[in-house]
């Protein structure tokens, strides 16, 4: 029996991890500390056959994507009992969702002399170091409603100049030329961007386009697209507005460098990652935080121009490289096969606990008066049976199993690498592929790699360009299976091969609970139970088109 103890008080400190990546954020007090490292981004019905008809229609066998499969099972009951204002003991590691690199364990394998491409090798197995192969980004500026902009060198509207001392306001197709921020017109011009008068990188302050009343400066363009306001700027400049709000830009000054520089590998290549497969860019959590010039450091900006242009390919596609603040001393697969991560002991949350009453897990999960909580299924890597892979919570209103990243979403834990303290029943352990040449690990089946290159060419033949497509769809499916927490998730295994649409518009994947569709419009979006069968009674992709959302109940 587990010894209950009053709540003390419920996890709180989890404020701002994004549904695609898990980063650092520093603040100063008296001195540095880690304020937000925070939630990452991450992501039944019965078997149905295809709606539409295939391009590639040859179809494997149910596939066995997961790992192995090991232990004594568990019990049906629990044996932690509760009492009605006990409160659950946790004991957990790490922050994060624990896929991909782990920045402090970047820290600390930096901090023992491991250059970039070494740490990179480490946490991103499978990929390839390369070069970008396009020069420039478009990031939606959330904070901005207009572009009001001006520069102390003066700017290009067009083919006109725009004289130090003058602004520039745009409004749909036409830009305004002005005395100054708030002065009078001098011309108008048709023109949806403002330039600044060098486009090159690393070009000093004077010539940066800054916007009236809060100066927020920024490198590159400044315009509207689709109704936003957007900053058009080269790849190496917009990874100089990432590093340092993703991670810690001290660490270069404490042996870090090299984590540093890994970091920007890092965001250039999850930025075009998303956008091959089919994202908008934006400042926020959503994609990665950018904060323009006011969001740079000279630390982190030498490491972005010390890795100018470098990504990690996966697949001959941008890898999408999520990462998280600590992954607690192991990583949890997914798109990468688990690691040790050594270089984590140095973290300060690798180890941690949290009291959270039974009353919040109750409401977390709708089960009326809670009885039990306890982890089912685990993976096995690293002290307390590992990550918790499935939950099974028990109250008066009924019993419903999770996963361990929607518990961990739920309650706001650190991480879903937990263990209920006094459980004294088993895991069933589900161990996903380790080490860096393991292949596609547990959570996330590599799907491209279920596709006989004869197919591919098939493809081809059939629809021009359709192999170019898949190998986008596939990352973008592969990146939304892992966060849904992979074969694990509420899809289960991948059933067949990704599928072309007969039009070539788009590509679908079935999986034992559901089914995945990404057409580059609308990117990767999952569906599954009533939001599947929903779509298919009103017509399925030749009437509705490609789902623009997830729906999973």
């Amino acid at each position: 029996m587990v010894t209950l103890v009053p709540l003390v008080t419920s996890v709180t400190d989890l404020d701002g991890e994004s549904l695609t990546n898990c980063a650092l954020e520093v603040r100063t007090a008296v001195k540095l500390r880690l304020s937000n490292p925070f939630v990452s981004r991450a992501r039944p019905g019965s078997r149905r056959r295809r709606t539409s008809s295939a391009v590639i229609c040859a179809v494997a066998p149910a596939l066995l994507v997961g790992g192995v499969i090991a232990g004594d099972g568990y019990s049906s009951r629990s044996d932690i009992g509760l009492a009605a204002d006990a409160g659950v003991v946790l004991i957990g590691h790490g922050h994060g969702h624990g896929r991909g690199m782990g920045q402090w364990g970047a820290y600390g394998y930096a901090k023992k002399g491991w250059s970039s491409s070494k740490i990179l090798q480490h946490f991103y197995g499978g990929t390839t170091l390369s070069k970008a192969d396009r020069p420039d980004i478009t990031v939606g500026l959330s904070k901005q409603s207009a572009v009001n902009v001006r520069a102390d060198a003066g700017a290009r509207v067009g083919s006109v100049q725009v004289q130090p001392g003058q602004a520039v306001s745009i409004s749909g197709g036409t830009a305004t030329i002005t005395s100054g921020c708030g002065g009078g017109a001098l011309r108008s011009v048709p023109a949806t961007f403002v330039d600044p008068i060098n486009p090159a990188t690393n070009r000093p302050a004077n010539e940066l386009l800054k916007f009236c009343g809060s100066n927020a400066a920024y490198r590159g363009s400044l315009g509207l697209d689709g109704g936003r306001v957007v900053n058009k700027l080269n790849l190496d400049d917009y990874v100089k507005g990432v590093i340092a709000k993703e991670s810690i830009p001290g660490w270069g000054d404490s042996g870090g460098m090299e984590a540093l520089k890994a970091q920007a590998v890092v965001a250039r290549s999850y930025a075009l990652s998303a956008i091959a497969g089919g994202k908008k860019i934006d400042d926020t959590q959503n994609s990665q935080m950018y904060g323009g010039v006011a969001g740079e450091d000279p630390r982190t900006n030498r490491a972005a121009d010390a890795t100018s242009g470098q990504i990690l390919r996966q697949n001959g596609q941008p890898a999408f490289t999520e990462f998280s603040a600590s992954t607690g001393g192991y990583t949890a697969g997914g798109r990468f096969p688990a690691v040790v991560d050594e270089g984590d002991s140095i973290a300060p949350e690798h180890n941690w606990t949290a009291t959270v009453s039974g009353a919040s897990i109750a409401s977390a999960f709708g089960v009326g008066a809670l009885r039990s909580f306890e982890v089912i299924e685990a993976n096995g890597l690293g002290p307390e049976n590992g990550r918790a892979l499935r939950v099974r919570v028990s109250g008066s209103g009924g019993t419903v199993e999770a996963t361990g990243e929607d518990v961990r979403t739920k309650l706001q834990l650190k991480s879903s690498w937990f263990s209920v303290k006094g459980q004294t029943s088993k895991p069933k352990i589900v161990t996903p592929p380790t080490g860096p040449g393991a292949g596609a690990g547990l959570g996330s089946a590599d799907l491209g790699s279920l596709i006989p290159d004869s197919l591919t060419g098939l493809a081809d033949n059939l629809v021009p360009g359709s192999s170019k497509l898949l190998g986008i769809a596939t990352d973008a499916l592969n990146g939304k299976l892992g966060d849904l927490g992979g074969v694990t998730g509420p899809l289960g295994q991948a059933v067949g091969v990704p599928t072309l649409t007969p039009d070539g518009a788009g590509v679908t994947q079935l999986f034992q609970k559901g089914m995945m569709f990404f057409s580059q419009p609308t990117g990767a979006h999952a569906l599954a139970g009533k939001g599947l069968a929903d779509f298919q009674q009103r017509g399925g992709v030749p009437v509705l088109g490609f789902p623009r959302a997830d729906r999973l109940r």
